[in-house]
């Protein structure tokens, strides 16, 4: 009598455990999974944020922005008389 009973007691045991290992399974996985999200999300806007400034800083808006507010720019060091576009790199022999 006592053998069978230790046995459905440890079966019992054993049963409770794995639930538990399998529901802490699953938390981690549900935690993972929220954290990967945030990881794509914040590297989407990280994406977005970039393509921004890259738009912002590109040389023909630079121009523009430039131009539209009569800005009185003036580099600073010379430049020599060939490269004195620089938005035409095939005229700068440093741009190849």
């Amino acid at each position: 009598m006592l053998k069978p009973l230790l046995c459905i007691l440890s079966i019992f045991g054993i049963a409770v455990g794995l639930l538990h290992l399998r529901q802490q399974r699953l938390n981690l996985m549900y935690q993972t999974n929220r954290l990967h999200n945030q990881i794509e999300s914040r590297q989407a806007e990280l994406w977005n944020q970039q393509l921004q400034i890259a738009i912002y800083t590109a040389p023909n808006a630079i121009q523009q922005t430039v131009g539209d507010h009569a800005l009185k720019m003036v580099p600073r060091s010379p430049l020599p008389a060939e490269s004195a576009n620089w938005l035409e790199p095939h005229n700068n022999p440093d741009a190849e």
